[in-house]
């Protein structure tokens, strides 16, 4: 092969996500409702009985499945499925920033969603054992609580240590993770959820901020 063939086959190449296969897409909602004129954002608590995760917080949204054109389609059926409401209840649908799981193997695509009725929600009690509102304003000031975890490489028995400089002596890296944990009467929202609601809220504050300047 010579470096024409070589250049024509990476012009060719369409550039993706390195073993993308072997990870997840989710797609994740954002839902706001209108309360008594103000914008809330609407959380549910997962039903008891689902085998991961039960009773954590988190935002409507699962996994991408073969017959979801878009992460953004697999968001809004999956909200429509788990609140019990229509597709076309879901409204004014934008994408915030997409983020990769490396640990748990998991794209995950959040969007920003409205909901034009809360009257109309009937959560489905498989997946969801409650819903609950939260004012964004309550959110806009509010600092979550920061802690940090700190993730070890362990090697099996068998990995060739002699193959790498250093052998058993290699200096590996650790990894350390801030988890945020925002508070609301009862509820405590943590984890992915978390992530996605500050995220969310550094857009919409920090967009704000900039316009009063």
């Amino acid at each position: 092969m010579d470096l024409k063939q070589i250049f024509t086959r990476i012009q060719n190449h369409h550039s993706a996500m390195l073993g993308k296969e072997h990870y997840r897409a989710f797609g994740i909602l954002v839902p706001l409702i209108q309360i008594d004129g103000q914008i809330h954002l609407l959380f549910e608590v997962r039903s008891l009985q689902l085998k991961r995760q039960p009773g954590e917080i988190c935002f409507p949204g699962g996994g991408v499945e073969k017959y979801d054109p878009t992460p953004q389609d697999t968001a809004i059926r999956e909200t429509a499925e788990e609140l019990g409401i229509e597709k076309d209840s879901i409204s004014c649908v934008y994408p915030l920033d997409f983020f990769v799981q490396s640990m748990d193997g998991r794209i995950i695509y959040p969007y920003v969603g409205f909901i034009d009725n809360i009257e109309k929600i009937k959560p489905n009690p498989d997946e969801v054992k409650e819903i609950f509102t939260v004012p964004i304003e309550y959110l806009r000031d509010m600092k979550p609580e920061e802690h940090r975890l700190t993730f070890q490489v362990q090697l099996g028995e068998d990995f060739p240590y002699h193959l790498i400089p250093g052998g058993k002596n290699y200096s590996w890296k650790t990894r350390e993770i801030v988890e945020y944990f925002y508070f609301y009467k009862d509820y405590v929202i943590w984890g992915l959820t978390a992530n996605i609601l500050r995220h969310f809220l550094s857009i919409v504050y920090e967009q704000e901020n900039g316009e009063k300047k």
